[in-house]
C-alpha cells in the first residue's frame, strides 16, 4: 500500500463531507478501513488529517463529526455583539451564565474602562454555544453603574449588547481588541472541556458608548479554534477634502 494512501482516503472523504451538516456523524476507523481495503492505522491517519485540517471533531466516547468553523468577524462598523455576529454568520448562538459577581475593579480593567481601580463593578462569566457546540468561555467586567441589575437583565435577555443598549440607554461600539492564538491556561481547558494542548484564539476587548466615549464593558474571551476562523475588518477612515488615490 502506498505511503500517501491515506491522505488520497482523507481527500476523498473531505469531498464527501463537505455537503453534509454540522454534527453529522461520520464513519468509524473499522468502517472506513473495510470500505477502502486498508488497515485500522491508514483509516486512523486519514481521521487524523481530517481533524488537522478541522474539517472533522474526534469526541472520545462518542465518535468522530463532521466540523464547520464559522467565520466571526472583528470590525469597528459592527456591534460587538458576540451573538449577533454568530447570527450574521448563519449559526445558532446561546449563551449560559456561569456566574455574576459585585467585585471591586481590579487595576488592568479599570485601566481600560478609565475607572478608579477598587470601582464596583460586575464580573460575569459565560458559556458560549455555537449551533450547540460549547466554543467560548467569557470573563466580562461592566461597571454597576452602567446597568445596576444587570444579573437579572442576562436573566431576561440573551445578549449583553441588547441590555446595554435597552437598559443602560448607551450604543456600544469596539473601541480596543487584540486577537491572538494561543495555549489556553487550565481554567480554560476545564471550562472549554478541551485538550490542553488545544489551540485557542484568545480575544481581549473593549466597548465604549459611541456617544460619550465611556468604557462599558472589557473582557477576555477563549474560543475553540476548530469553532471559528478570527476575521480582523480594518477600516480606513478618509479625510473629506483629500482625494483617496493620496491615501494610499
Amino acid at each position: 500500500m502506498s505511503s500517501t494512501r491515506y491522505l488520497e482516503i482523507a481527500e476523498r472523504l473531505a469531498a464527501e463531507l463537505a455537503g453534509r451538516p454540522a454534527g453529522t456523524r461520520v464513519a468509524s476507523e473499522p468502517e472506513l478501513a473495510q470500505r477502502f481495503g486498508v488497515g485500522r492505522a491508514a483509516a486512523r491517519s486519514a481521521l487524523q488529517e481530517l481533524e488537522r485540517r478541522l474539517l472533522v471533531r474526534r469526541v472520545q466516547g462518542a465518535g468522530t463529526f463532521v466540523n464547520r468553523r464559522i467565520d466571526y468577524v472583528i470590525s469597528h462598523s459592527r456591534p460587538p455583539s458576540w451573538s449577533a455576529t454568530v447570527q450574521a454568520a448563519g449559526a445558532v448562538p446561546r449563551s449560559v451564565i456561569k456566574d455574576v459577581d459585585r467585585l471591586p475593579l481590579p487595576a488592568g480593567p479599570a485601566a481600560q474602562l478609565r475607572r478608579e481601580p477598587g470601582t464596583l463593578a460586575h464580573r460575569v462569566a459565560r458559556e458560549f454555544y455555537i449551533d450547540d457546540l460549547l466554543a467560548t468561555w467569557i470573563q466580562e467586567w461592566i461597571p454597576v453603574d452602567v446597568v445596576p441589575e444587570l444579573e437579572l437583565a442576562l436573566q431576561a435577555a440573551d445578549s449583553l449588547d441588547l441590555v446595554l443598549r435597552q437598559m443602560g440607554r448607551v450604543k456600544p461600539v469596539r473601541a480596543w481588541c487584540r486577537a491572538s492564538l494561543d495555549v489556553p491556561p487550565p481554567e480554560v481547558v476545564r471550562n472549554l472541556r478541551i485538550e490542553a494542548s488545544a489551540p485557542t484564539w484568545q480575544v481581549e476587548s473593549l466597548s465604549c458608548d459611541a456617544e460619550t466615549g465611556a468604557g462599558l464593558t472589557c473582557s477576555t474571551a477563549w474560543t475553540r479554534a476548530d469553532a471559528v476562523r478570527m476575521v480582523v475588518e480594518l477600516q480606513e477612515t478618509l479625510h473629506p477634502d483629500q482625494p483617496e488615490e493620496e491615501q494610499r
